[in-house]
């Protein structure tokens, strides 16, 4: 399983430290099993998630290839998300993260 740790940045200013899933099984499992989580996940390589077996909702952000947030959700515990299509990168973190980090559609990330 292969889990780099970085930071998630926007406009050159740090938001989050973020562990980073490169592999189809550290994607497969994700923020799944944990009961609490400070900071982001980023799933590479990802257009869809879901929150079933999670211990709490999330914040989800789709990115393009580019790093633009396309679209920012919040998901309950239990759900399945639809894809997003030009999504490559999903960003996940404890829901209520990204409203006081002020990420919203169009900002664009870097690791």
């Amino acid at each position: 399983m292969v889990i780099a740790e970085c930071w998630l940045v926007s406009g050159g200013h740090v938001l989050a430290s973020a562990e980073r899933a490169d592999d189809r099984r550290s994607r497969a499992r994700g923020l799944l099993g944990r009961t609490t989580f400070e900071g982001a996940m980023v799933l590479s390589k990802c257009r869809s998630v879901h929150t079933i077996g999670m211990k709490f909702a999330l914040d989800v952000a789709y990115l393009d290839a580019d790093g633009v947030v396309l679209r920012v959700t919040h998901m309950p515990r239990n759900r399945i998300g639809m894809p997003v299509r030009k999504a490559v990168t999903v960003v996940e973190a404890k829901a209520g993260s990204f409203e006081r980090w002020g990420l919203k559609v169009a900002d664009q990330l870097e690791l």
